[in-house]
């Protein structure tokens, strides 16, 4: 581990720095994030994960008058996947792989960097990527990439406390950002490529102790463990690599889980592979399992449900009704209900060609001739998804659900043999995709390029698109609404959109000059409202001129 501290540029600037730099975040104000627009206290904004600002500064009227604040640029030049949360004026932000920065969130000037040692047992299948960091008093939480889970004090970056919770050379990585809930930090494993045993763990914010673990994968005596065959559960994957959200009157926990293992070759896994591709839900204090849904059964074409599970209270059938909103990998959008996990409604946001429907319980309908053979069989959606981890939206001001999928995009899945050994991959095939370099232009025949990124605005109570953004590209990244009807999101060829929520219509886009990986933030410090961005290895912030 090695700390920087950078020299402020005034006195006043040092006395306003250390009053900023020591947060206080109290449970209290995580329940109520929402009520303190000015700060970003959480991955998802709020426990709600609705990804909704009330900040009203920027407008569509006025949104093409946005212009650069400042740039940060990383030391690392690996890009950057992380959400960054804002605390009192200060942002504190994960540079890749596992450094943490904290900023002056009017100027980009760095306050202090932590830059943690990664251990070289880490095993990664996807990038040396981080996705951010949770807070609870003066603490920031991270995960790392070798397992680790450190806690750091917000005023000067020193290490607090630092526990493995998972071996690395068994391929057990946190991606995540954490989840603070009362007196625990809640993180899980990725690892879903590598045959971990995938779980949801809580730890004591002050010592880091473990208070409770669910096994995404059960074990013998546990429910839902005949619905693996053999001894396949050891190695079942199910890792839980993005955040998840929370509902403080219900006391639970919900969160997406990935993969089974091996990804394409279930030949070994007999079984709906229990709880892989599921949300579960958990009770806060215990992590006891209240109900789960299973999104793909005995998945075999690597359609993790890792997604942000969106909670919000609408009107359902003339009553309100507590539900979560759910853009799903395998290409279908789902509404469930919170209380009970009950199947509300379901219905494809993209071209899908491996189920023929959605039963009355919200259990797909395999079409014939889907699963993966040695040959290889072309499907719809491809590998990547109708969408992926990349954060959504919600915005109880237009009712309408806001997803980046990736649209007309097809993947080709073929299986093969493959024997589980300790820290190396474990995928039991390949996937071949159709999607093309980095494109800048218009594009004839969006198939025929192997599909290209989108927003899509869906209203939950049908189901159906209300409107779509169509990008030349594909996209990876998160989406940010606000009060006044302004949507917030980006694209890998580098543009930064500002749209207009209720119609899609563009209102301004920025060139960041690199891919964009992560999600928007919008904060204000000193009565100036702002909107900030990670592409590729540095952090972007905008306000109006």
């Amino acid at each position: 581990m090695r700390l920087r501290r950078f020299a402020l540029l005034t006195l006043a600037g040092l006395v306003i720095a250390a009053a900023n730099l020591n947060a206080q975040v109290t449970d209290e104000r995580l329940l109520h994030a929402a009520q303190e627009p000015q700060n970003w206290l959480t991955y998802s904004g709020t426990y709600s994960s609705q990804r909704y600002s009330t900040l009203d500064q920027i407008t569509p009227a006025n949104a093409k008058n946005l212009e650069m604040q400042w740039v940060f640029q990383a030391d690392s030049l690996q890009k950057m996947e992380a959400t960054p949360i804002v605390v009192d004026g200060v942002m504190y932000v994960t540079q890749a792989p596992n450094d943490v920065v904290a900023l002056d969130a009017r100027m980009g000037r760095a306050f202090w960097t932590y830059q943690y040692d990664v251990s070289p047992e880490a095993r990664l299948c996807c990038g040396s990527v981080n996705r951010g960091l949770a807070i609870h008093g003066n603490t920031l939480f991270m995960g790392t990439v070798d397992g680790h889970l450190v806690a750091l004090d917000a005023t000067s970056g020193r290490v607090v406390w630092n526990i493995e919770i998972a071996d690395p050379k068994l391929g057990y990585s946190i991606t995540e950002a954490p989840l603070v809930v009362k007196d625990k930090v809640i993180v899980g494993p990725a690892g879903g490529e590598y045959g971990i045993r995938g779980f949801i763990a809580a730890y004591n914010v002050a010592t880091g102790k473990e208070v409770w673990k669910f096994y995404t994968v059960p074990g013998p005596g546990e429910p839902g463990h005949d619905t693996w065959a053999g001894d396949s559960w050891k190695h079942g994957s199910a890792g839980t690599w993005n955040t998840g959200s929370f509902d403080p009157e219900l006391n639970t926990i919900y969160w997406g889980t990935g993969n089974p293992g091996p990804d394409w070759n279930a030949d070994t896994r007999v079984g709906d592979n229990l709880y892989s591709c599921s949300v579960v839900a958990l009770d806060a204090d215990t992590g006891k399992l209240k109900w789960y849904f299973q999104f793909s059964p005995h998945d075999t074409h690597d359609w993790d449900s890792a997604n942000i599970p969106v909670l919000a209270d609408i009107d359902w059938n003339g009553s309100k009704r507590k539900v979560i909103l759910w853009a799903n990998r395998n290409g279908f959008f789902y509404v469930l209900d919170r209380n009970t996990g009950k199947f509300l409604l379901g219905n494809p946001f993209v071209h899908e060609t491996w189920a023929a429907g959605l039963d009355r319980n919200g259990r797909p309908i395999p079409a014939p001739n889907t699963q993966p053979t040695v040959e290889g069989v072309k499907l719809y959606p491809g590998m990547q998804g109708g969408t992926n981890w990349y954060s959504p939206s919600w915005s109880p001001r237009t009712g309408l659900f806001y997803i980046s999928a990736w649209k007309d995009y097809f993947s080709v899945f073929s299986k093969l043999p493959d024997d589980y050994f300790a820290g190396r991959s474990y995928f039991g095939g390949a996937t071949k995709s159709a999607v093309p370099p980095i494109r800048r232009g218009p594009i004839n025949n969006w198939t025929d390029a192997g599909g290209h990124g989108a927003v899509v605005a869906i209203d939950p109570h049908t189901g159906k698109q209300k409107w779509v953004f169509n990008m030349y590209d594909v996209t990876d990244s998160g989406i940010l609404t606000t009060a006044t009807n302004v949507l917030f999101t980006g694209s890998r060829e580098g543009y930064f959109w500002a749209l207009n929520a209720e119609t899609g219509a563009p209102l301004w886009h920025a060139t960041t000059g690199g891919q964009i990986s992560s999600a928007p933030v919008t904060y204000r410090v000193d009565g100036k409202q702002y909107v900030a961005i990670s592409a590729n290895h540095a952090v972007f912030a905008f306000a109006l001129r």
